[in-house]
């Protein structure tokens, strides 16, 4: 069976999100990103800490109930545990949350990083990281906005880029994280408040991650199998797409 053949392959090479509402907004889309104020408009415009949690629990249910399908992709591409770890990762931010019952937007990424960074194999390490930056960002603060959100995700990027040495175009995590990151930012100077610019961070993660379809991995364990992966979606750039949506969803 080919990759292209494969049931996850051909399941996820499709993440619902068309090539044209990908496109990151500019200045020119700033009235359209604004949200109204009227009732729930000051919900949206903000990320507390219960919409920070809820966040977070919509994530981790997908990858519960979707990570035979990520280890489906990682059994094609990699060495097809991807799944089974990042299922147990969310379970440990999960006991972590719930122990601690955190006060703060920030309180809430530490302990999903902790959580992450106590997980075996390296994407569990390395979304922890992801998630501790977003933590550093959000520190001290029960209300957050898209620009603290946005600098998160921008240190986010740079820090799994500088541990893990991946690229844009090398078929990973990144490919997704790293245009999520600019559109929420581009979305933020654009005048978007965290409902909008979420939305945009997510057209642009699902973007990303449907571009891994074409790759050919340049690192990490899939890059080992040469063409092989190419025409498979890379699960760590579809959970990202997955933590986007998410949090765009969130309420």
């Amino acid at each position: 069976m080919t990759p292209q053949e494969g049931p996850a392959a051909t399941r996820h090479a499709d993440l619902s999100v068309s090539p044209a509402q990908g496109a990151a907004p500019g200045a020119e889309d700033a009235e359209e990103l604004r949200v109204e104020h009227g009732p729930g408009g000051g919900r949206r415009a903000v990320m507390d800490v219960d919409r920070a949690r809820n966040w977070w629990e919509g994530f981790a249910r997908e990858v519960e109930e979707r990570s035979e399908e990520l280890t489906e992709l990682d059994r094609i591409s990699g060495d097809g545990d991807f799944g089974t770890n990042l299922r147990s990762a969310v379970r440990k931010a999960r006991a972590r949350l719930e122990a601690g019952q955190p006060r703060t937007v920030g309180e809430v990424f530490t302990a999903v990083s902790l959580g992450f960074l106590d997980t075996g194999g390296t994407s569990g390490p390395l979304f922890g990281m992801f998630f501790r930056e977003f933590a550093k960002a959000c520190e001290g603060l029960p209300v957050v906005g898209s620009d603290v959100l946005a600098r998160g995700a921008l240190e986010g990027v740079r820090t799994v880029q500088r541990l893990g040495g991946a690229q844009v175009g090398d078929k990973t995590a990144v490919d997704a994280m790293a245009p999520a990151a600019e559109a929420l930012q581009r979305a933020v100077d654009a005048g978007a408040e965290v409902t909008a610019a979420m939305g945009a961070a997510y057209r642009a993660a699902a973007d990303g991650a449907r571009s891994t379809t074409a790759m050919r991995a340049r690192r990490g364990r899939a890059s080992y199998v040469g063409e092989v992966a190419r025409g498979v979606v890379d699960p760590g750039a579809l959970a990202v797409a997955w933590f986007y949506e998410r949090g765009a969803t969130a309420a």
